[in-house]
């Protein structure tokens, strides 16, 4: 892979800095989940299934039931986390475990880039937002993934910046320029213009955690691109494995928002462009009410119009 978020080992774990890109390649080694920790909670490494691979090797490097606590307390929305842990906390074997958990969603991105580029047409322009490739998983990607399989359909990449961590202007762009897959940056507010102009032919975006009923947590700013999506009539399609889905979770409104620090909307790498004082918000992700999107695309199924007893049969029949 051309782009590596982790490198594991086997004594270390190190983290593609993510904070530096695209100005500079840097990796963080890690030596113990504490360590891991800090490199989630500060966007070293971010993005669901990254963080729950992290997670893994954290755990693997430190297997002692404080760290479980540690690494569970460094971001509070993406459910992959607390599914690695867990997955991890049952296991003998500790760091055969987090390197299968590491090897399996390589499989899985691939078999969700598969099972979405049948939906993509031929030359379609694809909005995306966030970052959801290779930095965002063990590689490939989920949303992005879609967008590699299909990149022989001619098809081209809209990313939006992403406020205010510029997740979009600063990592997809890069990635898409590391493979060679067309992308154009846009401000997020462009993309309701680009859409009433008939630029956009459809939106693909990941998901931190998916409740039993559909309702989808991603990105904030994530919602208001659905709802633009509907009132144009395109299609808004989620990309997701199978461990974003949090069945205990019944819907949207009791998924838990991680609120970020006030620094990351007032300025940026030293410049500061709000006035001292000013009261921020920072909600870090928002929520897609499952009527507004029109397809999740997992390893296993496309689910069209997804509901809570769609997913409850796809999931009884993963399992």
């Amino acid at each position: 892979m051309k782009v590596e978020a982790l490198r594991w080992k086997r004594d270390s774990l190190e983290v593609l800095d993510q904070r530096l890109l695209p100005d500079r390649v840097e990796y963080l080694t890690c030596r113990n989940a504490r360590e891991v920790a800090d490199a989630i909670r500060d966007m070293a490494v971010r993005g669901a299934p990254a963080i729950g691979c992290a997670a893994a090797f954290g755990i693997a490097l430190e297997p002692k039931e404080s760290s479980y606590d540690v690494l569970a307390k460094s971001r509070p929305t993406a459910v992959n986390l607390f599914w690695a842990l867990e997955r991890m906390r049952r296991a003998r074997d500790k760091r055969a475990e987090a390197e299968a958990i590491f090897a399996e969603d390589v499989a899985v991105n691939r078999a969700i880039g598969e099972n979405g580029a049948k939906l993509v047409p031929d030359k379609a322009r694809i909005l995306t937002y966030c970052n959801t490739g290779a930095l965002a998983t063990a590689g490939h990607g989920t949303a992005l993934g879609v967008i590699r399989s299909a990149r022989d359909k001619g098809v081209s990449v809209i990313a939006c910046e992403t406020r205010p961590y510029l997740q979009g202007a600063r990592l997809t762009t890069w990635e898409c320029a590391q493979e060679g897959i067309p992308c154009t940056l846009i401000a997020d507010n462009m993309a309701g213009h680009l859409m009433s102009r008939g630029e956009v032919d459809l939106v693909i975006v990941g998901a931190d955690r998916i409740a039993a009923n559909g309702d989808t947590a991603n990105k904030i700013g994530t919602y208001t691109l659905a709802v633009l999506a509907q009132r144009h009539g395109l299609p808004f399609y989620v990309a997701a494995p199978l461990s974003t889905f949090d069945s205990q979770t019944p819907d949207g409104s009791k998924i838990p928002i991680e609120e970020r620090a006030s620094e990351e909307m007032t300025g940026y790498r030293g410049t500061r462009w709000a006035p001292e004082g000013i009261r921020v918000r920072n909600p870090a992700f928002d929520v897609t009410p499952a009527e507004l999107i029109t397809a999740i695309i997992c390893e296993k199924a496309v689910v069209r119009s997804p509901s809570r007893e769609r997913l409850q049969s796809l999931i009884s029949t993963c399992a």
